[in-house]
């Protein structure tokens, strides 16, 4: 199946449901299957007239919102590729992705314009750009691209559109032509852009509705961004698949706001963004006297009432991907009434691969493999742990012009994650790091960083802790842990302060060594952090919240200590 016929069925089915609801101008508005699906044909047809064929690579560089649906299908109604790309990306970055992919046309908001102007003369296949709000801006007479306004554009369409020869019924796409080049976030270096196709997306669609229940009724509330893999398949076409409905949230800050409004059923998340909910939960909890003694009591049936309230008072399923989940944060959130399943997978794998059964979930572990998926565990060691395989219909073809990477991610089938783990007797899979850095000291042993750090984090005073390996100058063979940790500013000042001072830097630094000697010795010798670098910044991450790794080393001596 396309992603052209999945939108098909569900006008099919419930031409009049509402798909897509959003709030402009402080109300709440909805978009229809039917209309949706007539913007598309509007899409396809304005970028055929711009002479767009089946296999250009159109990009979507704006943020979340209705157009960016309508965009998206009508790219791919006329058997083109879609490019999406991050909106937070910088310069560099938004050029690297459209030179590398080849983007004949972009589509892109007024607050994208900025960046293009730059970028855009050093671009010689983008040929066309439109400005959603385009009217807004008039383009130098100096650019190489030419410019149109988004809304003017599929007005002047519109009629063709609906005519018996528009360019959308033309052209039909095959399971096996590219839907997406998405490029990953990038957290070792230069991104390479995952060639996804159609029937990528639509088997992990199919696997994902086999494994939870999805109703028609249901209202998926879209947080996350839909230039990534993991929102664009679960917040969009998995609720495409059940003609349920989306509804986006205007911003970050009234994530709170819009789920009282909207009454979502299901909400999907990266944990930085559920840990933020649970924070600011916990904190009302612990503000309400009466609320927090009934809590602290097991007298939970009313606060937990209170609490779905506060969310709408429908919300049934939480779901947690793009990066792990602490095992704690997802007991808290059960604990308060709201259960959350977590799960696993990658970009390349279009990009659910594991989730956690409704009837059985198991903090710790990231589930099962989901229906016509395999998972194995490569060249496993003494304890089962190795790296992480996966086959099935929605692994990607390879990396754009980048045969290297290809053949160091795809073996005989499979793709090689690149994450470490094991699977448990009865098929729960859990990961336990990354291969690429996993430290090995001398002796051989095996140190996974996320479990020091996860060790590290259990303090107050600890904001963030990155674990890297290093080496002493005199030694050519083995590492040793090194910690850099970011200090909770806030928590130090609210239990340390001094005649009403804060704590002065070097106090900060020997509180957070004392720290770290004291959880350490609750782990291994052999895994105990050895140097320790304090960072008065949060680490720099991707768009779901990973850590660029890559950017930080422990250098020659302990630093800010």
């Amino acid at each position: 199946m396309t992603i052209k016929e999945l939108l098909a069925q569900a006008v099919q089915q419930r031409p009049e449901a509402v798909a897509i609801r959003f709030k402009k101008h402080d109300q709440w508005n909805t978009i229809s299957y039917n209309k949706l699906m007539e913007s598309a044909q509007r899409v396809s047809e304005a970028l055929a007239q711009l002479g767009i064929k089946r296999g250009d690579r159109v990009a979507i560089f704006r943020e979340n919102s209705p157009e960016w649906a309508e965009i998206y299908f009508g790219i791919v109604g006329l058997a083109a590729t879609a490019v999406p790309i991050d909106a937070k990306l910088q310069e560099q970055e938004v050029a690297h992705i459209l030179r590398d992919s080849g983007a004949r046309a972009l589509f892109a908001g007024v607050k994208e314009y900025p960046l293009l102007a730059e970028i855009e003369p050093r671009l010689p296949a983008l040929a066309h750009i439109l400005l959603i709000d385009g009217h807004r801006i008039q383009p130098g007479p100096s650019r190489k691209a030419k410019y149109w306004d988004y809304e003017d554009t599929l007005q002047e369409t519109s009629e063709t559109a609906q005519s018996e020869c528009r360019a959308y019924d033309k052209q039909q796409p095959n399971d096996d032509d590219i839907a997406s080049f998405i490029y990953t976030s990038g957290t070792t270096g230069r991104q390479k852009g995952a060639m996804l196709t159609h029937l990528n997306f639509t088997a992990d669609v199919e696997s994902m509705v086999k494994a939870i229940r999805i109703y028609p009724e249901d209202n998926f509330m879209l947080v996350l961004p839909l230039h990534h893999a993991f929102a664009f398949t679960t917040n969009l076409l998995v609720p495409l698949r059940a003609c349920a409905q989306i509804s986006l949230v205007e911003n970050l800050k009234t994530i709170g706001e819009n789920i009282r409004e909207v009454s979502p059923t299901i909400l999907i998340g990266v944990p930085l963004l559920l840990e933020k909910m649970y924070n600011r939960m916990w904190t009302g909890l612990k503000d309400n006297k009466l609320a927090y003694f009934l809590y602290k009591m097991n007298l939970r049936a009313p606060v937990v009432r209170g609490i779905r309230n506060k969310m709408g008072g429908s919300l049934r399923m939480l779901i947690s991907g793009g990066a792990p989940c602490d095992s704690d944060l997802l007991v808290n959130l059960e604990r308060l009434g709201l259960p959350i399943l977590e799960g696993y997978g990658l970009t390349e794998a279009a990009p659910v691969l594991t989730l956690n059964p409704q009837e059985a979930p198991r903090p710790g572990t990231v589930g099962k493999p989901l229906p016509n998926i395999e998972i194995k565990i490569m060249d496993p060691n003494d304890e089962g742990i190795g790296e992480i395989a996966a086959q099935g219909a929605n692994i990607m073809k390879g990396y754009f012009n980048n045969p290297e990477a290809t053949a160091s991610a795809l073996h005989d089938g499979w793709l090689l994650t690149g994450d470490l783990g094991k699977i448990e007797p009865d098929g729960y899979l859990i990961i336990t790091g990354r291969k690429k850095s996993l430290i090995v000291n001398r002796e051989g042993k095996n140190i996974y960083p996320e479990e020091v750090e996860h060790q590290i984090c259990k303090s107050l005073y600890v904001r963030e802790a990155l674990v890297v390996g290093y080496r002493e100058d005199s030694e050519k063979v083995g590492e040793y842990v090194g910690i850099i940790v970011v200090p909770n500013q806030e928590a130090i000042d609210a239990v340390h302060k001094k005649h009403d001072l804060p704590l002065s830097e070097p106090e900060i630094a020997d509180l957070i060594r004392k720290e770290i000697k004291r959880l350490s010795a609750e782990i291994a010798e052999y895994k105990r952090p050895r140097r320790i670098k304090i960072r008065w910044e949060e680490f720099a991450k991707t768009s779901t919240g990973k850590v660029k790794r890559y950017l930080y080393v422990m250098g020659d001596r302990e630093e800010g200590c």
